[in-house]
């Protein structure tokens, strides 16, 4: 990190997760969390994180995962808990164009586009796809590609390495062809259509809870880049540690960092807000 850069991240350095307001934590009615590199450390969910979703949920909280994963790969989790899904209320998959969650012992599937939208889509996505591989040398698409439906995702992360000038390269392909894009701890996604983890996250709280999303009483927590968004949003955003590996490229900051990094950093963000609650009714 170069002194200008430094100087910019102390400026806008986020305040101790330790230091969160009991009575913020009290009235809070939800978590709104990514997956990748939040939830998970190594790409799999480790114990402690997937203890403190079930935390949250014991404590009357909801649970959300907003998440640039497709659909294929977000089912298995939005099942219910005996068929091995997660202690969760819902999954929003796709940066916000599909919604995973139950009812009763189903899992339903719904989607922010019709299903023309999708189809006309799907040609686009694939041109734009291997407009990408040919044109920028070294990329691949995302091992769990066959899940996606609405948008591509070419690893940059997860199995594979690209460098800055790479990722730039492939956003702005995806961007010459009207694509919104955005870059995650593993993947760039590129999508057609003016949905976004905001939107989704909008679209989640109406459809289960029946009500508008209160941007002040939703705790969001995230690890990258493609979070600012949601950072920039919700006054209750959390980053875990490993944000500030992209110290050098962030904009917009959340209000709190956790000192533990991944899922041990959700598994902080839990205990704070499960312990004041929890001391608030002694």
């Amino acid at each position: 990190m170069n002194v200008t850069s430094l100087a910019t991240a102390l400026a806008t350095a986020p305040r101790p997760w330790a230091e969160f307001p009991a009575a913020a934590a009290c009235d809070a009615v939800g978590v709104l969390t990514d997956i990748d590199d939040t939830l998970t450390t190594d790409g799999r969910i480790t114990p402690d994180a997937l203890a403190a979703l079930a935390q949250l949920k014991a404590a009357g909280l909801h649970v959300i995962a907003i998440t640039g994963r497709p659909m294929g790969w977000s089912e298995p989790f939005a099942r219910p808990l005996d068929q091995g899904g997660w202690p969760i209320d819902a999954i929003v998959a796709e940066n916000g164009a599909v919604a995973l969650f139950r009812d009763g012992d189903a899992l339903t599937i719904e989607y922010a586009q019709d299903d023309a939208t999708r189809t006309r889509n799907a040609v686009r996505l694939r041109e734009v796809a291997a407009r990408v591989l040919r044109e920028v040398p070294g990329t691949t698409l995302a091992r769990d590609s066959a899940g996606r439906v609405t948008d591509i995702a070419i690893d940059h992360g997860e199995f594979a390495r690209l460098s800055p000038a790479q990722i730039d390269a492939a956003v702005a392909v995806m961007g010459r062809e009207g694509m919104n894009a955005t870059v995650s701890s593993i993947h760039i996604n590129g999508w057609f259509g003016e949905h976004t983890k905001l939107s989704g996250a909008r679209w989640i709280v109406q459809r289960l809870f029946g009500q508008a999303l209160d941007a002040q009483r939703w705790v969001y927590v995230g690890d990258s880049t493609n979070d600012q968004l949601m950072f920039g949003h919700f006054p209750l955003s959390v980053g875990v540690a490993n944000l500030m590996a992209f110290a050098d490229v962030l904009t917009v900051w959340p209000n709190y960092i956790t000192q533990a990094a991944r899922g041990a950093g959700f598994a902080e963000v839990a205990r704070q807000l499960v312990g004041a609650r929890q001391r608030a009714t002694r």
